[in-house]
C-alpha cells in the first residue's frame, strides 16, 4: 500500500456523513464559536495521533487499535479497549445509513422516510428504517464478496470526497452573511445549561467533530499492509488529520456565514433551533437552495450523489472495520471462536455478519444521526488512548524493539494525548458516558467467563456465579437510573444522580475484589493492568455527573473546575498506567522478532526481514492460542 492509499484510508473514513450534518450540529451547540471548536478538535486528534506513530511503525500489523492495550497492560485492558472499538466499528455503518436516508428523506419529504420526535428528525418506522436494512446488507455482501473490487475504487471516491466539499463551501461563500459571526452571539445558546467557552468544548465532543477526525486510526489499522512504515505512517497520519480538518473548518466557516434564519423557519440567532429546523435533514443543500443561484440550487443533485457516496463508502469500509475487529477479539478468546471463520475471499464471515446483526440494532433505540453520533464519539475516542500508555509501557518492557519513528519528547506528549482523549470523553456529558459504562463495565463479566477461564486462572463455576450476580446487580442499578437509552439533555436530582453513581462504583469494586481473590498468580497481571481504566471510566462519570456538562440544573463544579478536575483525573489514571503495564509473552517475542528482522536487513538480507516481520503480526495474537508454539520460538530466535 503506497503513502497515498494509506492517507486515503483515513481521509474516506474521516469524510463520511461527518461533512453532511456535523458543521450545523456544532453551529447548533457553539454558535459561531464551532470555527474553534473544529480547531480545537483537530489539534486535540493531533496530539492523540503523535502516540500512533511510534508504535504504529514499531508493529505495523493490521487491526493494531485492539492489540496494542493487550501487549502492554494484558487482558482486561485489553478486552474493554477491544469491545469499545468493536462497538464503534459495528454501530459506525448504521450511522452512515441513516445519514443517507437522513439526506434524501429531507429532499424528497413526500417518501415519508423521516419523523420527528423531541425536535429531531429520525428515520421513520416502517418505511425509514426497512429503506436502512437493505442498505446493511449492501455493506454486508460488498465485505464478503466485493472487497477488492472497491478497495481498487477507493482512492477514486476518496478525491471525490475532497473535491466536492471542496466546491460545496466555496460556493457557500457567494452567500455569506457576516452579521451571523457579529449579530448573534459568538457562543451560540445551544448548549443547554452550558454557555461561553463550555459549549465551544462540547461541540468538539457531541456535534461529530471527535466522530468525524477520529479517522485518522485507518492508517493505522492497515499498518501491516502499508510499504516503507517507516515514512508512509507518519506522514499518512499527519496527512489524514489536517486535510480533513482544513476542509471542515471550510465548510464550517461558510455554512455559519450562508444560514438563511427565515428560510430556516427560526428566530435570528436561535442557535440552539437549527437542529430541529427545516435545515436538520440536509443543511447544505438547504443553504445552496437558499441562496436563490441557480448555479448553487444545481449543485443540489450533486449533494444528493455525495449524500449516498460518501456514508456509503464509510459504511462498508466500517463494517469490514468491524469484521475484523472481532475476529482479532475471538482470536484473543474475548469472543466465540466460531468469529475466527474466514470464506474463500480470505474475510472473516461469520464476524462480519455478527457486525451487521448487531449493527441493524442501532436503528432500534434512536435511528438519528445527531442522537447517535456522541455514543460513537466517546466509544471512538477511549480506544484511541490506548497507544499514549502502550508508547511509555513498550519503552519501559521492550526497550528493544526496533522503533522506524521515535516520538520526541514522548514524556510530553504521550500523557498530553491521553489527557486531550480523556477530555473530549467527558465533554460527551454525563448521559453519553452512563451509556457508554453501561456496556463496557458491564462487559466486566464477560471477561471473568471467557479470558480468565480459558487461560485457566479462574475456575468456570465460581467465574460464572460471579458473573451472573454481578449482571443482575448492574442491570437493575441502570434500568432504575432511567439514563440508559435517554436522551442528553435529560435532567434529574442529586439523589438519583449519587445513587447511580454509588451503585456502579459499589458493583464495579466489589467484582474486581472477589475476581481478585478468585485468580491465580499468574492471571493478576493482566486483572490489574485493566484497574486505570475502570478507574478513569468511573472518575469521568463521576464528575460528568456533577459538573456542568451533567443532569444537574445548578452544576455542583462549576466550569472550567470541572475540566480542570478531569484533567487531573486522565493524569492520575495515565500514571497508574504506567505503572500496572508489564510485557506480555507475546510482547517479548514481538521484540526479539523485530531485533533479527534488523538484524537480517543490515546484513543485506532484505527478503529474510520481510518474511521475519511477516510473522510479528501472527506472533502478536499467537501466544494466547498456542502458547507452546511461544516457546519453541523464542528457543529458535
Amino acid at each position: 500500500m503506497s503513502l497515498q492509499a494509506a492517507m486515503f484510508i483515513g481521509i474516506g473514513g474521516q469524510i463520511g456523513s461527518g461533512w453532511l450534518f456535523a458543521a450545523l450540529a456544532a453551529a447548533g451547540i457553539a454558535g459561531p464559536s464551532a470555527v474553534v471548536s473544529w480547531i480545537i478538535g483537530g489539534l486535540l486528534t493531533m496530539i492523540i495521533a503523535l502516540a500512533w506513530m511510534e508504535v504504529g511503525t514499531a508493529l505495523p500489523f493490521s487491526g493494531a487499535i485492539v492489540r496494542y492495550p493487550y501487549l502492554s497492560h494484558g487482558g482486561l485492558s485489553g478486552w474493554i479497549m477491544g469491545l469499545s472499538y468493536w462497538l464503534a466499528n459495528v454501530s459506525l455503518p448504521a450511522i452512515e445509513a441513516i445519514a443517507a436516508i437522513t439526506y434524501v428523506g429531507g429532499l424528497y419529504p413526500k417518501l415519508g422516510l423521516l419523523t420527528e420526535s423531541d425536535g429531531i428528525s429520525m428515520l421513520s418506522w416502517p418505511r425509514g428504517i426497512v429503506v436502512g436494512l437493505p442498505l446493511m446488507v449492501l455493506f454486508l455482501m460488498i465485505n464478503l464478496f466485493g472487497v477488492k473490487l472497491l478497495s481498487e475504487a477507493n482512492r477514486w471516491i476518496t478525491w471525490w470526497k475532497i473535491i466536492v466539499p471542496s466546491i460545496t463551501f466555496i460556493m457557500l461563500f457567494f452567500v455569506f452573511n457576516s452579521k451571523n459571526y457579529t449579530d448573534y452571539g459568538f457562543f451560540g445558546n445551544g448548549g443547554g445549561s452550558h454557555s461561553g467557552f463550555s459549549s465551544t468544548l462540547q461541540a468538539v465532543a457531541v456535534s461529530g467533530i471527535a466522530f468525524a477526525l477520529m479517522g485518522f486510526r485507518g492508517v493505522i489499522d492497515f499498518a501491516g499492509e502499508v510499504r516503507n512504515p517507516k515514512r508512509n505512517i507518519p506522514i499518512g497520519t499527519v496527512g489524514c488529520v489536517v486535510i480533513p480538518v482544513l476542509i471542515y473548518i471550510g465548510l464550517q466557516v461558510a455554512l455559519i456565514g450562508a444560514i438563511d434564519w427565515h428560510d430556516a423557519g427560526i428566530n435570528p440567532g436561535d442557535w440552539a433551533a437549527l437542529e430541529s429546523s427545516s435545515w436538520a435533514d440536509g443543511p447544505l443543500n438547504a443553504a445552496l437552495k437558499a441562496s436563490g443561484y441557480a448555479l448553487l440550487g444545481a449543485f443540489v443533485s450533486v449533494l444528493l450523489l455525495d449524500a449516498i457516496i460518501s456514508p456509503g463508502a464509510a459504511g462498508y469500509l466500517y463494517l469490514g472495520g468491524g469484521a475484523r475487529v472481532g475476529y482479532g477479539l475471538a482470536i484473543n478468546r474475548f469472543f466465540p471462536r466460531a468469529l475466527t471463520k474466514m470464506n474463500k475471499h480470505g474475510v472473516p464471515a461469520a464476524s462480519a455478519i455478527v457486525a451487521f446483526i448487531v449493527g441493524c440494532l442501532f436503528f432500534a433505540p434512536a435511528p438519528s444521526w445527531y442522537r447517535l453520533v456522541g455514543f460513537i464519539s466517546s466509544a471512538l475516542v477511549l480506544s484511541t488512548m490506548a497507544a499514549s500508555v502502550a508508547l511509555m509501557v513498550m519503552r519501559r518492557t521492550a526497550p528493544d524493539l526496533v522503533r522506524p519513528y521515535r516520538l520526541p519528547a514522548a514524556r510530553l506528549l504521550a500523557p498530553a494525548g491521553f489527557a486531550a482523549a480523556s477530555l473530549i470523553i467527558y465533554w460527551c456529558g454525563f448521559v453519553t458516558l452512563v451509556n457508554l459504562n453501561t456496556i463496557l463495565l458491564g462487559a466486566l463479566s464477560v471477561y471473568a467467563v471467557t479470558f480468565s477461564t480459558y487461560n485457566g486462572w479462574v475456575k468456570r463455576g465460581p467465574a460464572t456465579l460471579l458473573a451472573t450476580l454481578f449482571l443482575i446487580g448492574w442491570i437493575w442499578v441502570a434500568a432504575r437510573s432511567k439514563y440508559v437509552l435517554a436522551v442528553p439533555s435529560m435532567t434529574t436530582d442529586k439523589s438519583t444522580m449519587f445513587w447511580y453513581l454509588g451503585g456502579a462504583i459499589a458493583l464495579c469494586v466489589v467484582f474486581l475484589a472477589v475476581l481478585r481473590f478468585l485468580t491465580s498468580d499468574d492471571g493478576l497481571p493482566h486483572l490489574r493492568g485493566g484497574y486505570w481504566l475502570v478507574f478513569l471510566l468511573l472518575g469521568q462519570v463521576v464528575i460528568a455527573g456533577i459538573g456542568s456538562y451533567g443532569p444537574l440544573e445548578k452544576p455542583l463544579l462549576a466550569f472550567p473546575w470541572d475540566v480542570l478536575v478531569s484533567i487531573a483525573i486522565s493524569l492520575i489514571a495515565y500514571g497508574w498506567a504506567l505503572r500496572s503495564g508489564f510485557a506480555v509473552p507475546e510482547m517479548k517475542m514481538l521484540e526479539a522478532e523485530s531485533v533479527a528482522a534488523k538484524q537480517l536487513e543490515d546484513a543485506g538480507d532484505a527478503a529474510g526481514a520481510e518474511e521475519l516481520r511477516a510473522e510479528i503480526a501472527d506472533t502478536a495474537v499467537m501466544g494466547v492460542d498456542h502458547p507452546d508454539a511461544h516457546r519453541e520460538k523464542e528457543v529458535e530466535l
